[in-house]
């Protein structure tokens, strides 16, 4: 499964706390990242992670256009809905990509929690 990861700032510790917690079965996927997010998954894990720019550079609409291109599973997006974002737009159009391809998307740690664990239940 090829999965990417994006974190807004304040939530970057969060998304990098919930690969720990669920680190075996991130190993056994492709992940994906915009550029800062995921230097710091793989200092702080070890985990191999394909980099793109950093969300307000682009990587937002990068990771986008390989769910267009039918090249991402699944997306974990840790959202920071109390600060605006300057690349609001690029967040919107992510979603809405997600939706029109019908990617699964998680915004926050309770959603990603659990299509984690139905998916390491699917298998066994």
């Amino acid at each position: 499964m090829r999965i990417a990861l994006i974190a807004h700032d304040d939530k970057k510790d969060d998304l990098i706390r919930f690969v720990k917690e669920h680190l075996n079965f991130f190993k056994q996927h492709e992940l994906f990242a915009t550029g800062h997010t995921g230097a710091l998954i793989t200092e702080n894990t070890g985990l191999e992670v394909y980099c793109f720019l950093s969300g307000p550079l682009g990587g937002d609409q990068q990771i986008g256009s390989k769910i267009a291109c039918k090249k991402i599973d699944l997306v974990i997006f840790f959202r920071d809905p109390l600060t605006a974002q300057p690349h609001e737009p690029d967040v919107s159009a992510l979603i809405r990509l997600c939706d029109v391809h019908k990617v699964p998307i998680a915004t926050n740690s309770g959603t990603a929690a659990l299509m984690v664990k139905c998916l390491e239940k699917s298998n066994t």
